[in-house]
């Protein structure tokens, strides 16, 4: 029996466990890839990381997972395939087998929103993308798209416009929501375009990509583009299906949880990307898994 097991070991898991580890719990951070770190790894540059300006986003992951060695956290690489909740304790079932712990945090981070166009599931790996800084050395020197207008659009389009020949920036809305600085990085590149108030219609393709099909929104006119790269960054999904059915969750999908990190279910807390909130970083995940451990300590105690 765990004093507390973390499920997930993004920044804000690997926090939990810093602070659950220094508070003298005993605990376990449960991780389903061979490697700590979540989405962090897969992000080039990290500039607003304070103290740490211009970190590369895999030397961060690593960082933060070597502080977690340094106290002896214990992880085990394993899926959690259920979690429910016996009064007292916690059973979390696991592809490797059962675990009971007193308190538990899900740490489960989320994932790549799709979108859901034909020929996107059919070509992923054949030119479509979800991450910039894994795939976009194989475009160098080629014409890409990226779809999107948040922070992760604006940093891939930004990330690929340093190799490739030209990248169209495709966004659905007038204007776009990331960051003024990453905007204005953006729109002083020579070679990238934006494509304000398109939508990608289809992906396509024979054995990679090809090109894409847009539609203007304001003249419902749609066209061919030619790309040999479709990255697509239009959101995230919080992965709860953990909890679904246990705590209370939004319309989304996201926990409810205040920011002591408690949910309404006893001993179940939620850190990071999986919580409700109006701002996710790695900063504000890191302090989801510091809250979270406190607040499971008390308990514990």
């Amino acid at each position: 029996m765990y004093d507390l097991i973390i499920i997930g070991s993004g920044p804000a898991g690997l926090s939990a466990a810093i602070y659950g580890k220094r508070a003298g719990l005993n605990l376990l951070v449960l991780e389903k890839n061979p490697m700590s770190g979540g989405q962090v790894l897969n992000t080039y540059e990290v500039d607003n990381y304070l103290g740490l300006p211009g970190m590369d986003g895999f030397d961060m992951g690593t960082k933060f997972r070597e502080h977690a060695d340094k106290l002896d956290v214990e992880f085990r690489e394993a899926a959690a395939l259920s979690l429910e909740d016996r009064g007292g304790h916690k059973l979390v079932r696991t592809d490797q087998g059962e675990l009971e712990a007193r308190t538990v945090i899900l740490a489960t981070g989320a994932v790549h929103a799709l979108l859901g166009v034909p020929g996107e599931e059919r070509l992923s790996g054949k030119g479509v993308s979800y991450c910039a800084t894994c795939d976009g050395a194989f475009f160098r020197g080629r014409t890409v798209a990226v779809v999107g207008g948040g922070d992760v659009a604006l940093e891939d389009a930004i990330y690929l416009a340093r190799s490739c020949e030209k990248v169209y920036l495709v966004h659905r809305r007038d204007e776009l929501r990331g960051a003024m600085v990453l905007q204005q990085e953006l729109k002083a590149l020579p070679n990238v375009e934006i494509l304000y108030s398109h939508v990608v219609q289809e992906i396509l393709g024979e054995e990679a990509v090809e090109a894409v099909t847009l539609k203007d929104c304001k003249t419902e006119k749609s066209f061919r583009l030619p790309v040999a790269g479709v990255f697509v960054a239009v959101g995230i999904r919080p992965q709860t299906e953990l909890v679904q059915g246990l705590a209370a969750c939004d319309e989304s999908g996201y926990v409810l949880a205040g920011e002591d990190c408690a949910t309404d279910v006893r001993g179940l807390f939620a850190a990071g990307d999986v919580r409700r909130k109006p701002l996710r970083q790695i900063v504000t995940a890191v302090a989801d898994g510091a809250n979270a451990a406190v607040s499971a300590g008390t308990l514990c105690r």
